[in-house]
């Protein structure tokens, strides 16, 4: 039975119609495509120590931090990207603390450009009654940390970006950004 009511759909309709349906679609999914950060990014200007985190339940605390910048090494602009530094002690396989931050934001990076300084602490560390935070570590229980920085962008997994040895000093005056 006809139905004079239903529109008509001819070949060249239905033809455009799709194409203005899957056309955004797929500019969209060209554009965000995910990227490698382990390859189009790389970690400069990085800085290790052990912040000052104050007192905390009366005692003297001390937690592990990297500042570093990223740098855009591709021929592209890349935005959107996660980083986490996971701390680990060098005498234990299981994480010590971590910092997820994002890194990237949707304004980018431009080639050869590098970014904003970034400041990643555990939130795990060393803490003392009667200690100065200078003497925890130079105590003979301290034991040294390592922080691993992975990387993400998109729906990519995360990737190892570097490692680094946490240096036995005290930071001054670093917030995170």
């Amino acid at each position: 039975m006809y139905n004079a009511r239903m529109p008509r759909w001819s070949v060249r309709n239905l033809a455009a119609l799709v194409v203005f349906v899957l056309l955004p679609t797929g500019l969209q999914l060209a554009c965000s495509r995910s990227r490698d950060v382990s390859k189009d990014l790389k970690i400069v200007d990085a800085r290790t120590g052990w912040y000052d985190a104050g007192i905390v339940q009366g005692k003297n605390k001390i937690v592990p931090s990297i500042a570093f910048r990223l740098q855009n090494v591709s021929q592209e602009e890349i935005a959107r990207v996660q980083v986490n530094a996971i701390f680990h002690r060098i005498n234990e396989k299981e994480p010590w603390g971590d910092y997820y931050a994002p890194a990237i934001g949707s304004e980018g990076l431009q080639p050869s450009a590098t970014g904003n300084e970034l400041v990643l602490r555990g939130t795990l560390g060393y803490t003392s009654p009667d200690q100065s935070r200078a003497e925890i570590l130079a105590d003979h229980r301290f034991v040294d940390v390592k922080v691993e920085v992975f990387g993400k962008h998109g729906s990519r997994t995360w990737v190892k970006m570097g490692e680094f040895p946490i240096e036995r000093k005290l930071l001054t005056a670093t917030r995170p950004k």
